[in-house]
């Protein structure tokens, strides 16, 4: 009996490290599993991933394994009230084996891309960001023409366009006469185009985007015929007659150098529909440099004739001498229309006038009773002479 307690318990302890070294090769074995050769549908979802909180102890966000070896994943994150983290997306990653049993903070689904959450920018993997512009309809808004009439030009009725397609060489006319309707038929863009009051860029603009059969057609358009901006030019000028403006306004001396005015050319008359005319002397800088637009009629003329009537005044009087004389002129008018009376100036006004034979006769007035209204004004006729007596 005493020969059998130690075979038996040689026999027990035996079983019991087979037992254990069974154990350890299994754990082992399942410590050596790699994540691949699991079945699919043990695997992680592949877009989980890990969030790591800036400035963390990187121990802390070390897995931690307990002791079953199941690679439980424990995520020590530190509350931030400013929410301030950044999230960094990473695959995931099994060291232990394990599936992973903690939720994980998920990336917002509903945030568009680019857009940043604190400190983050998340952007899924693989996605693209592609801008797309809806194609707009030419929109034209003339500008003022007080700005900018004298560097533009609208095109009109009666123009004639050159249309050039460079990428579209052909033999047919380029020339387009624009209609009493303010359109031009242009064959490749379908129906007729309205281009009255549109600038030359404006025109090529819209072509573009009428012509349909060619893909981005290049198109050039200029004016070859000015014809709906004209104005009329007469008088003291070399070449009159009607002029073209290439803008929707020229100077007024650009014009008078194109016409060659005559060297005894002195003023310009200027007549525009729907206002009174407006006289211009041409030796004024600045009046010569008046805006002439579509439509006006201008008169170059000489200076203008002189009086060919007169009345002669003398005696006390401020500016004695001859002057210019109008139908219904009275005699106080001719004394202040001469600087008026001087200090010795007496009542006495003598009008002298020459009769059919040649003879003189005179007349006195008091001048004190007609500015006191006492006696009428007398009216004065031409050729009157005047003499204003002294006091003695």
């Amino acid at each position: 009996m005493n020969m059998k307690s130690p075979i038996f318990a040689a026999f027990v302890l035996s079983a019991s490290l087979a037992m254990t070294t069974s154990a350890q090769l299994k754990s082992m074995a399942a410590a050596n599993k790699q994540p691949g050769n699991e079945p699919a549908t043990s695997q992680p979802p592949a877009n989980a991933s890990r969030v790591r909180v800036v400035g963390q102890d990187p121990k802390a966000a070390t897995p931690r394994t307990n002791g079953s070896n199941t690679g439980t994943l424990q995520a020590n994150t530190k509350p931030d009230f400013n929410n301030h983290s950044e999230a960094r997306v990473r695959p995931n990653s099994s060291t232990t084996g394990g599936s992973v049993t903690r939720s994980e903070k998920a990336a917002p689904q509903t945030a568009p891309v680019g857009l940043k959450t604190g400190h983050a920018s998340l952007k899924p993997s693989g996605s693209t960001n592609t801008t797309t512009e809806a194609v707009r309809p030419v929109n034209f808004s003339p500008a003022p023409v007080a700005t900018v009439s004298t560097q533009i030009y609208r095109v009109g009725v009666r123009d004639v366009l050159d249309i050039q397609l460079a990428d579209n060489p052909s033999s047919d006319s380029t020339l387009f006469t624009v209609l009493a309707d303010g359109t031009i038929e242009y064959p490749l863009a379908g129906d007729p185009i309205v281009v009255d009051g549109l600038t030359t860029p404006e025109v090529a603009a819209l072509l573009r985007q009428r012509i349909k059969i060619l893909d981005k057609p290049s198109v050039v358009v200029n004016v070859r015929d000015f014809a709906s901006h004209t104005i009329n030019i007469n008088g003291l000028v070399a070449a009159p007659g009607t002029k073209t403006l290439r803008r929707e306004a020229v100077p007024l001396y650009t014009l008078l150098a194109e016409a060659s005015i005559l060297p005894e050319a002195a003023r310009a008359t200027i007549t525009r529909q729907g206002r009174a005319p407006v006289v211009v002397d041409l030796k004024d800088a600045n009046l010569s440099a008046t805006l002439i637009v579509p439509g006006d009629a201008i008169k170059v003329a000489g200076v203008p004739p002189g009086p060919t009537e007169f009345f002669f005044i003398g005696g006390e009087i401020g500016s004695p001498g001859q002057k210019s004389y109008h139908d219904g002129l009275t005699l106080t008018q001719a004394i202040l229309a001469s600087s008026g009376t001087t200090a010795g100036a007496g009542a006495k006004v003598r009008v002298s006038r020459q009769g059919a034979d040649g003879r003189l006769s005179t007349e006195e007035y008091n001048l004190r009773k007609i500015q006191a209204g006492k006696i009428p004004d007398p009216v004065l006729q031409k050729g009157d002479r005047i003499e204003v007596t002294n006091s003695n």
